[in-house]
């Protein structure tokens, strides 16, 4: 079997404000779109997308983060139906695909039957019905028969195997695929889908543990150890840098880590403690932290010092930001716009001042490399239960230099979760509305008032940090106007960072340029 069809069409409007913006199957779900896991589990498979709820976000996030060979079609009609015919026209006499919905993540080690398999060579004799076994479905599907009742063990969960595409010549443009199916007296053999996970509803997603990892590391617990593992060529690189951190910190005799037990792979003590921004703390609390934390980072920084390389300083803040920025800027709405109201604020778009952009960061002036953490957010900050602060998940680089870098990199991501709130939206735990974009459905507020094109509403959950900003530039001294840019520069460079959900993408560069506008 070589080709793969995705009914991708479907407005997901029972995931409510999770497809405002974007279509069901660029939910994210363990760090990566719906539609991608299935990309990841069949790479070497042709895929036909059937899209028509936010098409253009869809082709647009493809083109840019896909890495199967794909086409896109537009479904004419409506339901389940609408678009297949139009896909199975794409696909040659006598070949046998697959069908499946968009919001059905298959488990790991799932096998075709015969046939299917890659490097079989048995006749197609059988079409296939997906039997859902572990979770509810609207249909049914038993002794060869289609009803329309409600079932776990038997339940239609949306994924079909088709011999050759004649079996759907008949396939109407609108209307409910698997009525359509009854109405024709389809016979199928059965294949358990026992494992598969799927998200129609919002309650089943909300039911996700959020995951704090990024997609190209995984991580496990074994007793009271923590265990970090690379799990593609991105992770591995950037597990080298980390590793290379942790040797380096631990010879200079840096007190603030977490016990290593060993770099390969990464086991380290299991803190007892939270993350920063998971603390319920007073302001008196949340001063001395900070001020254990200031001291430990100007502690780290002082213990060795480098010359500055402005090429490591260049690539950090402006090349490595631009770069990212061109990556999506096709798939942002109101990109193309000279100004975007953010927040009520009139922000000019970079994309029209990257020249002025450019220049503030050749200004920027640095005496000496520091050593650093480089990514010093309250998510990779710790706090034991006696109120010690522990750097956890170093960067481990800055622009091109291994290890060294510009101290304020650190004053600047220390910020970003201070005044900016980047773990909370880093944990997807924020609501954007862009006008003239965003899909107003029936779960929207009915107090709330839709926008007009060309403004942008984004709402961050707060750390509950905001009240020590005053404190932040008291404490270390870091001049306001650079930390503020770079601070602005960070939720730029985020956008293709975050390139594993949509609306992050699109909220990290609103929140960028609503920061830059006031230093600008």
């Amino acid at each position: 079997m070589e080709y793969i069809i995705v009914q991708a069409g479907g407005k997901g409007t029972r995931l409510e404000h999770l497809t405002k913006n974007k279509p069901k199957a660029l939910v994210p779900v363990d760090n990566l779109p719906m539609l991608l896991h299935l990309f990841h589990m069949y790479p070497n498979k042709k895929f036909i997308i059937i899209a028509d709820y936010h098409k253009e976000v869809l082709r647009k996030y493809l083109s840019s983060f896909a890495d199967v060979k794909y086409l896109v079609v537009d479904a004419q009609g409506t339901g389940t139906a609408s678009g297949v015919k139009k896909a199975t026209e794409l696909i040659p006499d006598n070949e046998p695909f697959m069908l499946v919905w968009s919001d059905l993540i298959l488990p790991v080690g799932f096998e075709l039957p015969e046939g299917y398999k890659d490097g079989t060579s048995a006749d197609v004799i059988d079409n296939y019905v997906g039997i859902s076994s572990t979770f509810p479905c609207r249909w049914k599907y038993e002794n060869g028969e289609f009803a329309e009742e409600r079932s776990t063990e038997h339940g239609v969960a949306g994924f079909f195997l088709f011999k050759d595409k004649n079996q759907l010549a008949d396939v109407p443009e609108s209307g409910e695929l698997v009525r359509w199916m009854q109405q024709q007296g389809m016979k199928y053999s059965e294949i358990s889908l026992t494992g598969t996970r799927e998200f129609g509803i919002l309650k089943e997603y909300e039911a996700l543990n959020v995951s704090k990892c990024r997609p190209f590391n995984k991580v496990s617990i074994n007793g009271d150890k923590f265990i970090k593992e690379p799990i593609d060529m991105q992770g591995e690189k950037l597990a080298q840098r980390e590793r290379a951190w942790y040797d380096k910190a631990r010879s200079m005799g840096i007190e603030v880590l977490p016990k290593i037990y060993s770099t390969q792979p990464l086991t380290m003590e299991l803190i007892s403690g939270k993350n920063i921004y998971e603390c319920d703390l007073n302001k008196t609390q949340k001063r001395l932290i900070l001020e254990k934390l200031v001291d430990a980072l100007k502690k780290l920084h002082a213990k060795e010092n480098h010359p500055t390389d402005y090429f490591s300083m260049y690539e950090a803040y402006y090349g490595k930001t631009l770069d990212r920025l061109s990556k999506v800027q096709n798939m942002i709405p109101l990109a193309d716009e000279r100004a975007i109201t953010i927040n009520g604020r009139k922000c000019r778009n970079v994309f029209f001042h990257l020249e002025d952009l450019e220049k503030r960061v050749e200004a920027l002036k640095c005496d000496h490399f520091s050593f650093i953490h480089g990514d010093c957010t309250f998510s990779n900050l710790m706090v034991r239960d006696n109120g010690d602060p522990v750097l956890i998940d170093p960067r481990g680089y800055f622009g091109y230099t291994q290890l060294y870098g510009d101290a304020n990199y650190d004053w600047a991501k220390l910020y970003y979760s201070i005044a900016g709130n980047y773990d909370r939206f880093n944990l997807k735990d924020f609501d954007l509305d862009i006008g003239g974009h965003s899909i107003y459905s029936e779960y929207t507020e009915d107090s709330k008032p839709k926008l007009d094109a060309g403004e942008v509403k984004l709402s961050i959950r707060s750390n509950n940090w905001e009240d020590m900003e005053a404190d932040f530039f008291e404490l270390t001294g870091a001049d306001k106007y650079e930390i503020k840019l770079l601070h602005a520069i960070i939720w730029l460079s985020l956008t293709t960072y975050a390139w594993q959900d949509y609306d992050s993408i699109c909220g990290a560069f609103y929140n960028g340029l609503y920061y830059l506008e006031e230093i600008l």
